[in-house]
């Protein structure tokens, strides 16, 4: 076993090409059996093995700063930074991240899981090194081409290249984000090609053209000849300066026609690719050239991969090749995604209020199974739009769907939202435009960590003027919701925020309506539980078992977190003491709204508001965190006897 015998990445250099072939295999199926465990990501690491192999063969990390965008690609080289043992307790509360994480090892220097970050911190970390506060020799920035959709990759694309900033980019060009990328710039594609098999005389000549040209152009020897003749034909009398246009002419042409993605040469960065990203000889080559390349500047090596490969039920999955999988058995592997819980049911309502209202269309951010539009795309193909990843495109082009007449609902990521705050604030909101926000994985998410956690949407939101904020508690609301929203929406936008996992699912007689609360127990004045969205499960367990001891709860399900209603304000304001919960930050949450104005009307009685910490919250089993935070029906029976007599 090779593996074994690798503890950090400077035992890869003892093995030729045929034992890293073995150690890839190797690595391909420690990664399923782990993943098959745990859960985690899957298919983007088993696409990478080849690649993390030669970047840490070439570079000498961490002198040399090898920094992932996205992180769910890292899993490899955890593998080959010493963390093998580690993989047992992937995941898991207090175990290995699925992200590189700087807690872990010296060796991971951001820790970011939102797309389209590292270039902008490889620019900042090449500002640090060439003015001297930073050690880092090379910096090495790798990318998916389904995060080169975010236009933050494209600003930091520019600086790099404006600043000459020695720093080299590798494009890992997949043609996937979660699912096929929505990019003219992804040179891989994925699935069948019709000229594949039986491909044109002119087609078999660019290929070999376009392959060649790379070989040249990664030569560094080829580069300083050029540079020579450049500097040669400048320096010509009378007809120097139109014979050097004339060649550098001649050059952009033949880019243009062998290499589309010559625009980042526009942009003054070099271009250079494909290379066989599963080639590690090809590979190591590609990065040697890059290294002496980077002295003139930023340089793209292009990368070609394959999502998922080496296990076949991951090649053959045709929506998202598992990128992420739940526990499975690694012989067959893990059933067929589909939309399970609440993202079921707004995939279920979202189709629904189509059919009633043509205006309706759907809108993503590379993230249509996980979003559960899928249904959605294939009942109304020309109402649905996937932006890639790009959440500020997405709002603002939503706006602009809005302000043509049509009703755009924008499924996405509480977490991810905030990415598109501003375009959320002023160029929705402030144009009191019809757009409805439908957050999913709200709340406590669990395994993948602080950064997924959708904690901040409710605080955030409620404070925008004229948002409406949503929270239902079953299945059976969340449609109600939905029904809701498309006529909410002509005052201006809503949003409806539900959280990952089981839906409960309830009579008809237990649904609320519009922006009212519902009271769904009445007590006798003693305490009143204000509950949001999935807590009200807990709030109703609290409740029964307080009244074992004596003592009658109120329940409200909120349901309309912003505006918030009168009538349950009013309502609980009669009670001696009040416990609101809520799955999101408690300070400047719903809670503390509740309590603001509760205290205008019974400056007395108390307001005992659970939430969760300002804090990042590592990942572990939801059950676990909630628990932990006092977010459950245990941590809401000691807030509400506390509350009642603050002396026990």
């Amino acid at each position: 076993m090779y593996l074994e015998r690798i503890n950090e990445p400077a035992d890869l250099r003892a093995l030729d090409h045929d034992e890293l072939d073995a150690l890839a295999g190797e690595i391909r199926d420690f990664i399923v059996a782990a993943v098959s465990e745990t859960g985690g990501h899957l298919g983007s690491n088993l696409g990478a093995v080849e690649l993390s192999l030669a970047l840490h063969r070439v570079f000498d990390s961490p002198t040399d700063a090898i920094m992932w965008d996205t992180g769910h690609q890292a899993y490899v080289h955890k593998l080959v930074t010493g963390r093998r043992t580690q993989f047992e307790q992937l995941r898991q509360e207090g175990g290995l991240s699925g992200y590189p994480s700087r807690e872990e090892s010296r060796h991971d220097h951001i820790e970011n899981s939102h797309a389209s970050t590292v270039l902008s911190y490889a620019y900042g970390m090449a500002v640090a090194r060439d003015t001297g506060t930073d050690d880092h020799r090379h910096i090495v920035a790798v990318i998916g081409d389904g995060a080169m959709t975010g236009g933050m990759a494209y600003e930091a694309i520019n600086n790099l290249g404006h600043g000459k900033r020695r720093v080299i980019i590798v494009l890992n060009d997949n043609g996937r984000s979660y699912a096929p990328t929505v990019s003219n710039l992804a040179a891989n594609v994925q699935g069948a090609d019709e000229h594949e098999a039986h491909p044109s005389f002119t087609d078999r000549v660019t290929d070999k053209l376009s392959h060649a040209l790379t070989d040249i152009r990664l030569n560094p020897v080829y580069v300083r000849r050029q540079r020579r003749l450049e500097d040669f034909l400048a320096s010509l009398p009378a007809v120097g300066p139109q014979a050097e246009k004339a060649v550098e002419g001649f050059k952009a042409g033949v880019r243009e026609f062998l290499q589309p993605p010559s625009f980042f040469e526009a942009l003054g960065v070099r271009y250079t690719g494909p290379v066989d990203g599963h080639n590690i000889d090809e590979l190591e080559q590609a990065f040697h050239n890059a290294i002496e390349l980077s002295a003139e500047g930023p340089i793209v090596v292009h990368v070609l991969t394959q999502k998922g490969r080496g296990y076949s039920p991951a090649e053959d999955d045709d929506e998202k090749h598992l990128h992420d999988a739940p526990v499975f058995d690694p012989m067959t592997g893990p059933p067929k995604a589909v939309p399970t819980g609440y993202t079921q049911a707004f995939a279920e309502g979202v189709i629904k209020a189509a059919e009633r209202d043509d205006r309706i269309v759907a809108i993503t951010a590379a993230m249509p199974g996980p979003t559960g539009l899928i249904p959605f795309q294939e009942h109304f193909p020309k109402r649905f739009f996937d932006v890639g990843i790009a959440e500020q495109h997405a709002v603002a082009g939503a706006a602009g769907m809005a302000m043509g007449g049509l009703r755009p609902f924008v499924a996405i990521y509480s977490t991810f939202l905030s990415r598109a705050w501003d375009q959320v604030v002023y160029d929705v909101a402030l144009h009191r435009l019809p757009v409805v926000f439908c957050l999913d994985r709200a709340g406590i998410t669990g395994p993948d960590g602080a950064s997924h956690h959708g904690v901040y949407d409710m605080a955030l939101l409620s404070k925008v003027p004229g948002m409406r904020v949503l929270a239902p508690s079953s299945a059976q609301e969340l449609h109600q919701m939905i029904d809701d929203a498309a006529t909410l929406s002509d005052d201006g936008p809503v949003v409806i925020r539900y959280p990952r996992g089981s839906a409960r699912q309830v009579a008809d007689d237990q649904v609320g309506s519009g922006l009212s609360a519902r009271q769904v127990r009445a007590g006798d004045g003693t305490l009143c539980i204000l509950a949001v969205g999935r807590m009200l499960e807990f709030a109703e367990k609290a409740a029964a078992v307080l009244a074992d001891s004596g003592i009658d709860t109120t329940v409200w399900d909120v349901r309309s977190c912003a505006p918030l209603d009168s009538a349950m304000i009013t309502d609980a304001a009669t009670h001696r003491a009040i416990v609101t919960v809520e799955d999101g930050v408690r300070d400047g949450g719903i809670g503390m709204m509740i309590a603001d104005q509760v205290g205008a009307i019974a400056p007395a009685v108390p307001v005992a508001s659970l939430g969760t910490p300002t804090q990042f919250i590592p990942h572990g089993d939801p059950k676990t965190i909630m628990a932990r935070l006092g977010l459950d029906t245990d941590g809401i029976v000691l807030a509400a006897r506390a509350a009642l007599d603050p002396d026990v």
